[in-house]
Order: structure tokens, then C-alpha cells, then sequence
């Protein structure tokens, strides 16, 4: 039995199956949001992990000062849809590379990698051109964000 968080019903199958109403998963979609580096301010790292979750996504937070070999390793264990990463620092170019490096050695080619903070527009083409999905600058909408995911997953993830 797989426990539907959204009604709290029982239903019959796994993650593995889509839901015939609406083609998406027969499960909640599986977040890891993390702060990668040094910096300490994870205020809208929190908002967004309350927002996804309050939309019905089931959402792991992995906190402050995480490795990219952190959040890729709780990814994997976690069985994520995505990895959403929250970064203020300017770090964004060693960051995102070496997550998607570490994503591709673990053979993660359907997990979505995305996040948001300060990053400016040529550095964001540079890592959507390396595989790196949207990136959300500061005060994107949160249903925009959470919009975003919910598309992507339902287009290219495969249960």
C-alpha cells in the first residue's frame, strides 16, 4: 500500500506508478533543498522548503554548511525528484558544476537539478547550458518555483 499524503487515503501501488487522473506521480514529489558552502543565511533556503511542502511536495532540508558530495550522497539516498540549491555566496560556478559532476558519476541523469540566489544572467546561461535547470533570482514566487518542479518532474522523470 502506498500512503497518499495529500488526502491521507491508502491507495494501491508505489512510486512507480502514475496516477490515471493526472498522469503525475501516484506519490508526493521527493525535494532536497540545500545550502552548499559557507553561507549562513538560509532564510529563503526555509521559505521555499515550507512553500514546496505546503504544496503538497515532500521535502528533505538538509541545512546550513552542506558539501556538494553532502547533497548529492542525501539525494541519492533519499530517492529525490529534484535538488533545489539556495546560494548567496557567489560560489554558483564551482557549486553547480561539481553537483552536476558528482550527479552524472552517480548516474542521476533524471533527477532535476535547480536552485536560486544571487546569480547573474551569463553565469546562469553558463550552468543551464551544463544541465543545470532554472535558477530562480530573489523574490520569484514560490508557486512559480514549485510550478516549475511539478512540470519538469511530471515531463521528465520516469515512474
Amino acid at each position: 500500500m502506498h500512503i497518499d499524503n495529500s488526502s491521507g487515503s491508502a491507495s494501491p501501488g508505489g512510486a512507480g506508478e502514475r496516477n490515471q487522473s493526472t498522469g503525475g506521480p501516484n506519490r508526493p514529489i521527493r525535494v532536497l533543498v540545500a545550502k552548499v558552502g559557507l553561507d549562513g543565511h538560509d532564510r529563503g533556503a526555509r521559505v521555499i522548503a515550507t512553500a514546496l511542502r505546503d504544496s503538497g511536495m515532500e521535502v528533505i532540508y538538509t541545512g546550513l554548511r552542506q558539501t556538494p558530495e553532502m547533497v548529492v550522497g542525501a539525494a541519492l539516498q533519499e530517492d529525490v525528484d529534484a535538488i533545489g540549491i539556495s546560494i548567496l555566496s557567489g560560489a554558483h560556478m564551482t557549486v553547480f558544476p561539481r553537483i552536476i559532476q558528482l550527479m552524472k558519476e552517480k548516474s542521476m541523469d533524471d533527477v532535476l537539478l535547480t536552485g536560486g540566489g544571487i546569480i547573474p544572467d551569463e553565469d546562469r546561461r553558463q550552468l543551464q547550458e551544463m544541465g543545470v535547470g532554472e535558477l530562480f533570482p530573489p523574490g520569484t514566487p514560490t508557486t512559480e518555483i514549485a510550478g516549475y518542479i511539478r512540470q519538469w518532474v511530471a515531463t521528465n522523470r520516469d515512474f
